[in-house]
Order: structure tokens, then C-alpha cells, then sequence
């Protein structure tokens, strides 16, 4: 048995997508773009859809003010998901090996990640690259749209906190709802 995480990155606009809206016969309905001016969130969450207990969902949320996803952030991510220890402290051994799968995104491949890798790899973490241009292969990018087109019911947020608040409460009720639907099951049988 293995730990299983599919790793993404996943921007929100302060005017989320607009799937559908109507209006009135024979008038064309325009929904007014709204440029985001440094107003994105921007989240990154780490998916386990055949956990043991049950699906997983991790995530994290951050404004332009918060700093960017770099490489630091990266490994933070990956070892807060993995269970090991924080740096400079050595990984410790995990008790079941850990592989996250990574789309080919120029962080994954930084300096410091690849670094990173061996002394990750003796904690018994290891990296998956899925093939470029794959996003089929990934299970959290279903996930990353069902967030923005259902489960944000505000579409527009005058700020980057108040859109933050949202995306945050979006991916913790979705988490809870992936733990719940299958922590039922035995009781129901």
C-alpha cells in the first residue's frame, strides 16, 4: 500500500467564471469582465481519491500579499501533505511510502525541489510526473472546476479577502463532503 496525492495549482478571480445566466428574449445578456488587478487567489491542494479512510482533500490558499507559490512554498505543501518533518530537521521515515503526482509546472522542477528529492526520497516521499498536456490524468482538476462553477454561489468579490474567504470555505466544505461520502458507506451496510 501506498499514499497516493495528486499535487495542483489552481487560480481564482475576483469574477469567478459565469457558466450560464438569462435574460430577457431578443436582448443579449453581457456579463462585464472584471480585470483581477492583483485581487487573485491562488490554491494549491493535493487530492487522494483512493485513501485508505477515505478521499482526501488538502489545500492552501494565498493573496499576491501572502507571497508567491515558489519552490519553498512548494516543499512546504508537499512535506505538510506527506506527514515529514519541516527543514532543516531530516525527514523522518514514513511509515507507508508516499507518491505525489505533479503536473509539469516550472515550480515542480525548481532548483530547490529537485534538491529536495533524495533526502524526501529516505522519508520515503516520491515525486510522479505526469505527462505534459495531461490534465485527464489528474483527479483534482474535475475537482478544482466543481469548486468554481458550483460550490462558490457568490460570483464576483469586491476583495482579494473576501474572495479568499470564499475559496477557503468552498474547498474545506468540499473536503468535508469527500470524507463523509465514504465514512457512511459502512455504517449504511
Amino acid at each position: 500500500m501506498i499514499d497516493l496525492f495528486f499535487l495542483d495549482q489552481s487560480g481564482f478571480a475576483p469574477a469567478l467564471p459565469t457558466g450560464y445566466t438569462w435574460g430577457r428574449r431578443g436582448r443579449r445578456v453581457v456579463v462585464p469582465y472584471e480585470a483581477p488587478q492583483g485581487r487573485r487567489v491562488n490554491a494549491v491542494g493535493a487530492f487522494a481519491p483512493y485513501a485508505a479512510r477515505g478521499p482526501r482533500l488538502l489545500f492552501e490558499t494565498r493573496r499576491k500579499a501572502e507571497g508567491r507559490y515558489d519552490a519553498a512554498a512548494h516543499l512546504a505543501f508537499v512535506r505538510r501533505v506527506a506527514g515529514v518533518a519541516e527543514e532543516p530537521a531530516p525527514p523522518s521515515p514514513r511509515a507507508r511510502p508516499c507518491v505525489i503526482a505533479l503536473d509539469n509546472y516550472s515550480v515542480h522542477h525548481a532548483a530547490a525541489v529537485t534538491a529536495a528529492v533524495p533526502a524526501l526520497a529516505d522519508a520515503g516521499v516520491d515525486f510522479f510526473y505526469l505527462p505534459a498536456y495531461s490534465p485527464e490524468l489528474n483527479p483534482i482538476e474535475p475537482l478544482w472546476r466543481q469548486v468554481k462553477y458550483q460550490d462558490i454561489p457568490e460570483r464576483s468579490h469586491p476583495t482579494d479577502t473576501a474572495l479568499q474567504t470564499a475559496v477557503e470555505a468552498a474547498l474545506a466544505d468540499r473536503a468535508r463532503r469527500l470524507a463523509e461520502s465514504t465514512n457512511q458507506l459502512p455504517r449504511r451496510a
